[in-house]
């Protein structure tokens, strides 16, 4: 019988055919729109970050950022590499949102997709298209469900507006993926991505482990709560927010001032939350 040894000498890995491994990341940002009066809450949008592709395929169609994991780096770090590359935006952490594996999702050949969410701070932030990328912007996202069941995925910025249709279908565990309907100009099965990207999101967000994380180290109770209504699409009595958060935050002995209105006491995230 054989050793391990000898077996390994005579294995042929080019006898089986292998797939190209690509990472693919949704980042995500808050940003709030420009006040008009400082009697009132400006509200937020939620924004993803798109790159349109500079080579073929889908040359000039926009998608999220990402390529082909290089020998001897993790996918992981071919995420956080790609993304940097092509956007110059480095994100803090990624979040695994799914494989994605589907025959043909490539016309290029057999490319398995290993996709991340991440969130961004509006501090940080410096895109601009790099590397196989003609240009990266921050489009507004919107990610509803209609009456018959589908989901409307819509991504805007300036004049362009990219609309996709999905179908919901359940996996192992709970877990949703999404079906393309069509695809409303966004490159491969991005759609489909950033729909699991953004239901992933929704879910951190129900037990605040995602939200802290587009804010800065301190904030106010209301910034707070509108980061997780704009992630979530969902509007929450005050009251009732500061009660549910109350064990995830802690006070400062700082302010927020010159606003025109009265001091709002400034929060961060308590250290073992």
């Amino acid at each position: 019988m054989e050793t391990e040894k000898e077996f390994l000498s005579k294995y042929r890995m080019e006898d089986y055919e292998r797939p190209s491994v690509t990472a693919d990341v949704a980042a995500f940002m808050i940003r709030p729109e420009d006040k008009t009066s400082y009697r009132k809450n400006p509200e937020n949008k939620l924004l993803l970050l798109l790159i349109r592709r500079g080579a073929h395929p889908f040359r000039d169609m926009w998608a999220l950022p990402g390529g082909f994991l290089q020998k001897g780096e993790t996918v992981e770090e071919c995420a956080l590499r790609e993304i940097q590359e092509e956007t110059e935006v480095r994100p803090v952490s990624i979040l695994p949102v799914g494989v994605f594996s589907k025959p043909n999702r490539d016309p290029r050949g057999w490319i398995i997709s290993h996709a991340y969410a991440s969130v961004i701070s509006e501090e940080s932030v410096k895109q601009a298209g790099r590397d196989d990328a003609a240009d990266a912007q921050w489009f507004a996202v919107s990610f509803t469900c209609s009456d018959d069941g589908c989901y409307h995925l819509t991504l805007t910025y300036a004049e362009i507006r990219l609309e996709a249709v999905l179908a919901a279908e359940k996996t192992c565990f709970g877990r949703t993926s999404f079906r393309i309907l069509e695809s409303g100009g966004i490159a491969f099965d991005h759609a489909a991505i950033i729909a699991a990207a953004l239901s992933a999101l929704r879910e951190e967000a129900k037990n605040y482990e995602a939200i802290f994380d587009f804010l800065p180290e301190t904030f106010t109770l209301t910034a707070l709560q509108k980061v997780q209504e704009t992630i979530m699409n969902v509007s929450v009595l005050p009251a009732n927010f500061r009660r549910m958060v109350s064990g995830y935050v802690e006070e400062t002995d700082e302010y927020v001032r010159g606003e025109g209105h009265r001091p709002a006491k400034l929060y961060r995230r308590k250290r073992n939350a």
